[in-house]
């Protein structure tokens, strides 16, 4: 019988090692939350027993596999220090993880300005040369980095794809321009190993990232959070529904636009009188912050060889949604917002294409930020389908352009006709669900503009995404650390920025252990992306290192609004960490406005006394209300003696 027994196991040990599995965020090069208690969990086969064991020491941890095939254990770390070796047994399996470090794990949260690798930045450099010479100095073998491939899902997901590395002049390109100088400067400052989480995704909404089960304690989501169950458990039916909305919104989306409805996209139309935009490019600038519909037309003399054969046409990436047609036909579109850095490439069949005069026309829908068609000239090709078709004809150069109809007359797409990136809950199961409950001290967040025309709302949304983070976790209430809004020149914008910022502001007020990055002197009122990232990294690691290192002595904020008093015909306001108030140009207080009853805000006069701020306008006799950096593009000069800004806000309710 024994040797029945020793034979069974030699057997079963070739599946025990198949079965026995980590998540990605588990692997060689990875950190560990130091000093702590972290949850390693994985699969294996049901009923086996797993063991778990650092060679810092500290025991081994035990658990066994459910019914399901998954186990966690919680493990304890010791000090920080390394390289270490995890070892995970069961049953005629081992894994053994190596080069594994014990320091500070961070998640690097958000959208585009978070997203924002090393490389996206080297234009703000003086020169190509102090790029480089940055990025020759990103050798740092303590400080890890693992980014979080893009995924969604209406389920939460398992595992994702994704894997740890060292920090060099090479793994540094593609990682998060802030999270890295974030990240560095924690790890020079304190001396231990750095792991940064890259969990973030251009485009994206806050109510993206937050769970089910944290949308669910809101009133506001229910729609969306029927349409997940309904695809859980309905799937045939939500697709039929899905495209009956969309259908419904493409009509009313054509008897609403401009071009749609006079035939701009037809092969015949006679486009001789619009003026010509060199492509690719951006309208931001020529258009005037322009939001909305631009169409593009452009003629292509077509050789006799590739007439009847079906065309690959590549546009580059359109910011953000467009819909292409050739000779009045649709061959292709991308209308989910946040599209933006997707490159298009459509297939035209043969049957539309004919020797000689051809027409292709884009429509392309705009909702912020700098529209157009933003590639690379290389970018914007057509060619025959297949290999070995000869050189594609370059589509870079002039294209006849007109406008179309402004982003406020046209119908808002359902939002729940379809699932996407930007659904609710979808970020949150594809990316962060996968690296949930792995270890960490806490995250930064740079996030907000996608959701700038519901500040409202986010008032209390992102308070909510934080709590959700930190219930999912388990890890109490750590320290998320977010950036402030920086200022950009939103087409149409009527007070919507301002507003978000002052959301953001009222979350250091509402959630505890929370800080909060100003940019209001750092940003580009020209580019949503501003490129200065170092600062913006800076500024979050001075939060880290005074709120949660215990850095008591260090300036770590600028001044922060908390209240205010009626003094005559003037305001007087009150401000946090406003030892030394002053401005940053010598001049009096910007970006101030005041209003009385009406809510009607003028300019204000501004002054220092102190701490503190008076205001009064001539206009406003009898003051109720203040704002600072109300107005997106604001770039006001109030500092401390630190030299850190200080935060946009509204005192109005």
């Amino acid at each position: 019988m024994r040797l029945i027994a020793v034979l069974l196991a030699v057997l079963a040990a070739p599946l025990a090692a198949q079965q026995l599995r980590l998540p990605a965020v588990f692997g060689d090069h990875m950190v560990l939350q130091r000093d702590s208690e972290v949850a390693v969990w994985g699969w294996g086969p049901a009923g086996a027993v797993v063991e778990v064991s650092g060679s810092w020491g500290g025991g081994v941890a035990r658990g066994a596999v459910d019914a399901d095939g998954r186990w966690r254990v919680d493990l304890e770390t010791g000090p920080a220090g390394g390289p270490h070796t995890l070892i995970v047994n069961s049953v005629g399996a081992k894994l053994e993880l190596g080069d594994v470090l014990l320091g500070e794990v961070w998640v690097c949260g958000g959208q585009s300005n978070m997203e924002w690798s090393m490389d996206a930045t080297a234009d703000g450099y003086p020169s190509a040369e102090a790029y480089q010479a940055e990025r020759a100095q990103a050798d740092y073998p303590e400080l890890r980095l693992f980014d979080v491939a893009h995924a969604f899902s209406w389920e939460p997901q398992e595992d994702c794809a994704g894997a740890w590395s060292a920090c060099t002049p090479e793994t540094v390109r593609r990682f998060s321009a802030i999270g890295y100088h974030f990240g560095r400067e924690l790890h020079q400052e304190l001396g231990v190993p750095v792991g940064l989480i890259g969990c973030n995704w251009g485009g994206t909404l806050c109510e993206a990232w937050t769970s089910i089960d944290g949308l669910s304690r809101r009133s506001d989501f229910g729609d969306a959070l029927a349409l997940i169950d309904e695809l859980t458990h309905f799937p045939e039916r939500a697709a039929w529904k899905k495209e009956q909305r969309l259908e419904e919104w493409r009509r009313h989306f054509r008897d609403a636009e401009t071009g749609s409805k006079a035939g701009w996209m037809a092969a015949g139309y006679d486009d001789a009188g619009w003026p010509v935009m060199e492509l690719p490019s951006s309208w931001e600038g020529s258009l005037g912050g322009f939001d909305g519909i631009v169409w593009f037309r452009r003629e292509v003399d077509l050789p006799e060889a590739w007439a009847g054969r079906d065309l690959v046409l590549e546009l580059g990436p359109i910011d953000d949604m467009d819909t292409t047609w050739f000779n009045g036909e649709r061959v292709g579109e991308h209308m989910d917002p946040g599209s933006w850095q997707t490159p298009r490439r459509y297939t035209v069949s043969g049957s539309l294409v004919r020797s000689g005069r051809n027409v292709i026309a884009v429509r392309v829908y705009d909702t912020g930020g700098a529209g157009g068609i933003n590639g690379q000239p290389g970018q914007l090709t057509i060619a025959p389908d297949g290999p070995g078709q000869g050189p594609a004809m370059v589509l870079a150069g002039e294209w006849r352009w007109q406008k179309g109809s402004p982003d406020g007359e046209l119908p808002a797409k359902p939002a729940v006709s379809e699932f996407g990136h930007n659904s609710p809950a979808a970020l949150y199961n594809g990316m962060l669900a996968p690296v949930i409950p792995f270890g960490m001290r806490g995250a930064i967040w740079y996030q907000g503009e996608s959701n700038r025309t519901r500040a409202m709302q986010y008032r209390t949304l992102f308070p909510d995404m934080i709590r959700d983070w930190r219930r999912q976790w388990g890890r109490g209430d750590f320290p998320f650390l977010f950036v402030q809004l920086a200022p950009f020149a939103y087409g149409g914008d009527t007070g919507q920025a301002g507003d978000l910022r002052d959301a953001q502001r009222r979350t250091l007020g509402t959630v505890t252990n929370t800080g909060m990055a100003v940019t209001l002197d750092i940003g580009d009122p020209r580019d949503i992306h501003p490129r200065n990232k170092v600062d913006v990294g800076h500024r979050l690691a001075l939060w880290a290192l005074a709120q949660t290192y215990g850095d008591s002595a260090l300036i770590h904020t600028g001044p922060l609004y908390y209240g205010m008093r009626v003094d005559g015909d003037r305001l007087r306001l009150y401000f946090d960490h406003a030892e030394g108030l002053g401005t940053r140009d010598g001049g009096p207080p910007s970006g101030f406005t005041v209003a009385g009853a009406d809510r009607v805000f003028h300019p204000a006069e501004a002054t220092i006394a102190g701490a503190q701020v008076l205001l009064r306008s001539d206009q406003v006799p009898h003051p109720q209300f203040a704002r600072y950096a109300g107005g997106a593009a604001d770039e006001p000069n109030l500092i401390n003696a630190a030299g850190l800004p200080a935060a946009s806000f509204n005192t109005g309710s």
